[in-house]
């Protein structure tokens, strides 16, 4: 490279807000980010389910650090992943609520992602399974997962069609690939492996996005993991506590071959969920829905902790001691900031960050927290439609009125959105009352004082930065012949 174009390489560098530290590629590691669609809190074994065997996961949580106050950044697919992908706060990006195909609604070309910011300072970088990023999929109208940094991908618009059973709309790097032999999870897992052992480059470190569809609707297990539940007798239940097992049998396979190639000891592993779990027959086709928010309140869709806590899984065993529990609060948000510090890279400083980096944390040291976790949904199905964290603390804010239609966001929403206050407040000690039975806002008045100025100061923050979409009025015709989110 002559030093001209490396001038211009440096400043490209400068103005995106990347800086490599000098540290040798072979000290960086490898991260893998697993990511289940509506896996509920309690779905796990390690998290308390009775019934659903997840022994691989079990095993993962033991190896690591399981994290009881885990959350994602939205109640809703679309924009959780948006956060997970930014470390912003979903509605300062745009994306307000689940994507239906052919919408308008997409993860900006202008944001920048973990995979991009990784991709540029050397690392190979892969995504697999769900997207749900954009409307227009596999369409040059809209970024796709190539556009945002990943190298290699493949990848579906939203969920594993017609069913998880032999999928047909996976698309890789581009070209269909039609028709699937095996269920969306064991395809997603052996793509991954491929990739890991074919594909990438084998001399540096690699950041790899599994986003498996399980256990959304439509929802299809293998029969032998469905006779494994014959106490589960409402229709459906036990197909979903396969559907479960499944995934845990996938995530198995690909840690597996971590140990085997011997990238383990290096390679820092995150498992969690999109969103809460989904609420059983809340549309027709939701017959299968049976997961478990745990002790929580609220399930999908709510932005009480059922809809936004979910599992946390981190093992890493080069710097990470096996067998932790962490209660400290921690939030999808905070992975790219971290993958930034791990990997030596200056975050983006160009636009607000939401998350923080974890690794004070993993070092066992206090964690530092500058802008109180937060969470806006517009279209919650339960009164709240933001919520702030701080400490064992969380408050809630509501509307006056609901003025919200159905589908999503549509022709009128951006009113709303930036227009609406939140005028009405809960206040729970998550400590004392994890399943926010008991509302505190008229016993400890000072306290709700200065967290409901906080909460209102900076919703009022985000809704000025929200991106304005030109919408329609209705959803694409294709979005309503299709599963929702």
């Amino acid at each position: 490279m002559t030093a001209r174009l490396l001038l211009v390489a440096g400043v490209l560098f400068q103005f995106l807000g990347v800086i490599q530290h000098s540290s040798s590629a072979a000290e960086r590691p490898n991260f893998l980010v697993i990511l289940c669609d509506d896996l509920g809190y309690g779905d796990l074994g390690c998290f308390g389910h009775k019934s659903i065997k997840t022994p691989h996961l079990d095993k993962l949580a033991s190896q690591g650090i399981r994290f009881t106050d885990c959350y994602a950044a939205a109640p809703v697919c679309s924009a959780s992943r948006a956060g997970l992908m930014t470390g912003r706060t979903p509605s300062r990006v745009g994306v307000y609520d689940w994507i239906p195909p052919g919408h308008v609604m997409h993860l900006r070309k202008e944001e920048l992602t973990i995979a991009t910011l990784l991709k540029q300072t050397g690392y190979s970088t892969c995504h697999i399974g769900k997207w749900h990023l954009n409307g227009k999929f596999n369409s040059n109208e809209q970024p796709q997962p190539g556009d945002h940094g990943f190298e290699h991908w493949m990848s579906t618009q939203n969920n594993a069609g017609p069913s998880h059973e032999n999928p047909v709309n996976f698309v890789r790097n581009g070209q269909k690939i039609g028709p699937t032999q095996d269920y969306s999870c064991q395809v997603v897992a052996e793509e991954s492996i491929r990739w890991l052992r074919e594909i990438r480059d084998q001399k540096g470190p690699f950041f790899q996005f599994v986003c498996f569809h399980e256990p959304h609707e439509p929802i299809a297990s293998p029969p032998d993991l469905v006779a494994q539940y014959p106490e589960a007798k409402k229709e459906g239940e036990a197909l979903y506590y396969a559907n479960v097992t499944n995934m845990d049998r996938a995530v198995g396979k690909l840690l597996a071959y971590l140990d085997e190639s011997k990238l383990a000891e290096n390679t820092l592993v995150f498992f969690t969920s999109d969103n809460g779990p989904e609420t059983l027959l809340r549309y027709p086709a939701a017959m299968r829905s049976h997961g478990s928010p745990g002790p929580l309140r609220g399930m999908k869709l709510h932005v009480y902790d059922g809809g936004i806590r979910v599992p946390g899984i981190l093992r890493w065993p080069a710097r990470v001691k096996a067998g932790q529990t962490s209660g400290e609060p921690i939030c999808s948000l905070d992975l790219l900031p971290t993958f930034c510090a791990f990997a030596g890279i200056k975050p983006p400083q160009d636009r607000p960050l939401d998350g923080v980096s974890l690794v004070s944390l993993l070092e066992n040291k206090p964690l530092a927290r500058a802008q109180p976790l937060f969470w806006h949904y517009y279209r919650s199905i339960s009164g709240p439609k933001a919520a702030m964290r701080i400490g064992d603390y969380m408050i809630l804010g509501s509307w006056e009125q609901e003025r919200v239609p159905a589908g999503t966001v549509q022709k009128g929403d951006m009113e709303i959105l930036q227009g609406t206050k939140l005028v009405n407040f809960e206040l729970y000690n998550l400590k004392d009352d994890i399943g926010q039975q008991h509302d505190l806002a008229s016993k400890e008045p000072e306290r709700l004082a200065e967290m409901r100025d906080k909460l209102v100061t900076f919703y009022s923050e985000i809704q000025k930065q929200m991106p304005v979409w030109d919408l329609p009025i209705l959803m694409p015709p294709a979005a309503k012949k299709t599963k929702k989110d």
